[in-house]
């Protein structure tokens, strides 16, 4: 299922494994996804994980969204919309942030406390911080300053910043500077090595 090919940038129906087949590998399809998603995942803090996106996670993603729903071309259309955004275009690292809490009080309650926080998660290179750029889909805090549990988010780089980012020399971190969530993390060798091939 995994082609690694660095150019693909969107997913289109041609890429798709047909749905009898995917249904009959699907185990096995699912085992290869967990095992390259491995590296693409960073914890931040109790509660937050990032799962760095790409063209592969996100075929993979439709792929599953279409077995279970079994919608069709008329569900493969709105699939390729909402996820085809999410696949970094060569310049920018695109992560989907999760908040993960178990106890729902515990979490309605942590979550009403975080409104804005998409505008305050950062990589920092060196000494040089790296704001992400909300997902424009939809609005991820409410009025009354609840945050969703799930974030969008996308790091765009300069040529500059691409290049210090790949050498693997720099010190790279990656956290949130919100006032009830403030936690920040180095990214590991080999996050940053896996992570280096969604640039072009």
């Amino acid at each position: 299922i995994i082609n690694m090919n660095k150019q693909a940038r969107e997913v289109t129906k041609a890429d798709l494994i047909p749905a009898e087949e995917y249904a009959k590998n699907r185990k096995a399809y699912r085992k290869e996804i967990v095992s390259y998603k491995k590296d693409r995942r960073v914890s931040l803090g109790p509660y937050a994980n990032f799962y760095f996106e790409s063209y592969e996670t996100m075929k993979a993603q439709i792929q599953e969204m279409l077995y279970i729903e079994k919608g069709g071309d008329n569900q493969l259309k709105d699939e390729l919309a909402a996820y085809n955004p999410l696949i970094p275009k060569g310049k920018e690292l695109v992560a989907t942030l999760m908040f993960e809490i178990d106890n729902p009080i515990l979490r309605a309650k942590f979550l009403g406390r975080l409104g804005g926080v998409e505008k305050n998660v950062f990589i920092k290179i060196e000494n040089e911080k790296i704001y992400a750029v909300p997902e424009e889909d939809l609005d991820r805090t409410t009025a009354e300053g609840k945050a969703s549990s799930v974030q969008f988010v996308h790091f765009k780089f300069s040529d500059d910043q691409i290049t210090k980012f790949k050498t693997n020399k720099a010190n790279v971190e990656i956290g949130i500077d919100h006032k009830e969530y403030q936690h920040y993390t180095k990214l590991s060798e080999q996050n940053i090595k896996t992570l280096s091939s969604d640039f072009i």
